[in-house]
């Protein structure tokens, strides 16, 4: 085909996928699978227009993870996520180890697989994906602790894994025994912190500069700041430290800073995002073949049900009681059985599982195979379920206030922040006049919307069940302007009187 033709065949793909995003966020579903069956389509399942190249693939790959991981930490408030950080820390070290052991070890005499091997399709599989939480998750009413860890998990472990896949693939490829625990840990911490120290050197730095340079065109400062992230992630891989680490740390200090045009730079990001996980799934299904892939579906399946219901739930456990040993504080068993369904798989492992696919590794084709099938079915499993099992285990908080993403450039100037809240069935605010809520003096409900009518409230105006809230208030009061919201919807306008003071 000619050039001309690639653009028309690649834009109607990008457009057919934009329009498929409405599809999946009615069902639940994860866009990637979407995009995955475009890719398939495309392939060898469909008009044969296969990508083979496993090495181009797997620097495709990483460079759209990064920008994927860079949009994600733009998009995360630190506020809401700090108490989570500690948490989600552990789960990304510790509970990445614990789940490749186990995976390794259980599948290894199922499946017939030498030690090297089993090691490093528990490795390819312990990562979260980052798109597939943040697109599933976000939608869902969940305590911001939970939500916290699971998008901070999601954050931090792809370092560690993209480490492990590595050594190992590295090992395996040169028929050397796996890398010892020790060596394990010394590598892997090393890139970690050289990682987390250049990316905590460039974020803050870029922010001073973007502060103070004043740039000619507003467009550029969505571009500086993307830029930023990669030359954070591209300058820690070259001191030989985690790129990845270091691109979410940058773009986590660049999006909680208070930079010229904010909102239009993470706007920017989400929009660069879609487009990388566009190409990214629709390659990857490109690379299945539809001779291989019907003998990965037994093991796939076998090592898939190992992850779910034996290595998520135990590297969960471990994790809390570690946590609780650490004296963080203890993991509830309703949000560790949560934490263990919401682990959710995508891209990620596709990715992860064609560096040893580059790398000439005895058997990576079976592995690339086998995760494949593991995303695409648990997948759909898990992701359309979250919602029901959050409900079961009673962890969602439908009263909590969500963010809004506004083109706002005076609330900005005025480091104010813009909360949407829906008065949830039974809550106690039904009932509560708007001067009864008595919110600090920086913030005001400025917008009900009720019954698919808005209107301007005053102070005697009575909130009723289903209303949604428009609240105006000032970053400082944020934080009081919740936890007051959360205390009268259980406790009624006399909560303080109760001793109800809306902690989580």
């Amino acid at each position: 085909m000619t050039h001309d033709v690639w653009l028309l065949v690649g834009a109607g793909i990008v457009i057919a996928a934009i329009a498929s995003v409405r599809i999946t966020h009615l069902s639940g579903l994860p866009s990637l699978l979407l995009f995955l069956g475009f890719g398939l389509v495309l392939g060898d399942f469909g008009f044969g227009l296969s990508f083979e190249s496993p090495l181009l693939a797997q620097q495709i790959g990483l460079t759209a993870l990064a920008l994927i991981l860079a949009e994600g930490g733009l998009t995360t408030t630190w506020s809401h996520v700090r108490r989570s950080v500690p948490m989600a820390l552990i789960m990304a070290l510790l509970g990445v180890t614990v789940s490749i052991v186990v995976v390794a070890f259980a599948v290894r005499g199922v499946l017939d697989l030498d030690i090297n091997t089993a090691l490093l399709l528990g490795a390819v599989l312990a990562s979260t994906d980052a798109a597939a939480v943040f697109s599933v998750l976000r939608r869902l009413p969940l305590p911001s602790r939970l939500a916290g860890i699971l998008e901070a998990e999601s954050g931090f472990n792809d370092a560690p894994t993209v480490i492990a896949v590595t050594l190992l693939s590295t090992a395996a490829g040169a028929a050397h025994e796996a890398p010892s625990v020790g060596t394990f840990l010394l590598e892997t911490g090393l890139e970690l912190l050289i990682g987390a120290a250049f990316g905590l050197a460039v974020g803050p730095a870029g922010a001073y500069a973007l502060r103070r340079v004043a740039l000619p065109a507003s467009g550029l400062y969505p571009l500086a700041v993307l830029a930023l992230t990669f030359v954070s992630y591209g300058g820690a891989v070259l001191l030989h430290g985690s790129g990845f680490l270091a691109v979410y740390l940058t773009a986590l200090v660049l999006g909680n800073s208070r930079l010229p045009h904010r909102a239009a730079t993470r706007g920017f990001a989400e929009g660069a995002a879609w487009l990388a996980q566009i190409g990214l799934f629709v390659m990857l299904g490109m690379m299945a073949s539809h001779e291989e892939m019907p003998s990965a579906v037994v093991p796939g399946l076998i090592t898939g049900t190992v992850l779910v219901l034996l290595a998520r739930p135990l590297s969960v456990l471990v994790s809390s009681v570690a946590s609780w040993a650490l004296r963080l504080g203890w993991v509830s068993w309703r949000d560790q059985a949560f934490l263990s369904w919401a682990g959710l798989r995508g891209a990620i492992p596709i990715v992860l599982a064609t560096i040893p696919w580059a790398a000439g590794v005895q058997g990576s084709k079976e592995i690339f195979n086998q995760v494949f099938v593991i995303v695409i079915v648990f997948t759909l499993l898990q992701g359309p379920t979250l919602p029901f099992v959050a409900r079961v285990l009673g962890v969602t908080a439908p009263g909590e206030a969500h963010d809004l993403s506004v083109e706002a450039a005076p609330l900005e100037e005025l480091k104010a922040d813009l909360l949407h809240v829906k008065v949830p069935p039974g809550s106690r605010l039904h009932g509560v006049e708007i001067f009864e809520l008595r919110f600090p003096a920086g913030a005001q409900v400025t917008l009900i919307v009720r019954d698919g009518k808005s209107f301007v409230p005053d102070n005697t105006t009575r909130i009723r069940s289903a209303d949604q809230l428009l609240i105006v208030t000032t970053a400082t009061c944020r934080e009081q302007v919740e936890r007051r919201l959360r205390a009268v919807s259980r406790s009624g306008k006399l909560a303080g009187w109760y001793g109800e003071r809306g902690l989580e």
